[in-house]
């Protein structure tokens, strides 16, 4: 966390996220439209990476409520009830929020009420039994299900 959103904070984190999941080529990132997001150096890195840059529309908020509803969980979840005395002590309990609660154990009903983790986790095991039986199809549930948890997870792992 900073406190600042720069370009070099979101390239730090889009880094930090690709070196994390390596996705393939054609991934598609999505922002609001913030300077930082709209910068040539940022924009750049979204080439190096082969990703697809995807922005809301102006005053449209709702094409990005899965993050939207992220940082509302949050909020209401953890940071209302606190009362942080440094920048550094609401980095550590935030961070250990995402990564060993939000991620690893709170259950979503978007997800078939599974975690995050163990929602990717069951999605990748159905893509190697599906590869392994040479059937290229899934299932569109699980497609939709794999693109909102993308969505609610990019913004994790970009941002810790």
């Amino acid at each position: 966390m900073s406190s600042r959103m720069t370009k070099a904070l979101v390239s730090q984190s889009l880094f930090r996220a690709v070196s994390t999941k390596r996705p393939e080529a054609g991934l598609v990132h999505h922002s609001d439209r913030g300077s930082q997001y709209c910068a040539h150096e940022f924009r750049r890195l979204l080439d190096q990476f082969k990703m697809q840059a995807s922005m809301s529309g102006k005053g449209y908020c709702f094409d990005n409520a899965p993050m939207e509803s992220f940082w509302g969980t949050l909020k209401t979840e953890l940071v209302f009830h606190r009362k942080y005395t440094t920048r550094q002590e609401a980095t550590q309990d935030i961070t250990e929020y995402i990564k060993l609660f939000y991620n690893r154990q709170r259950r979503q009903e978007k997800l078939g009420y599974l975690s995050p983790a163990n929602f990717e986790r069951r999605f990748y095991e159905q893509v190697q039994f599906t590869a392994q039986l040479g059937v290229q199809v899934l299932t569109a549930d699980l497609k939709y299900k794999s693109k909102v948890k993308r969505a609610e997870l990019n913004i994790v792992v970009n941002s810790y």
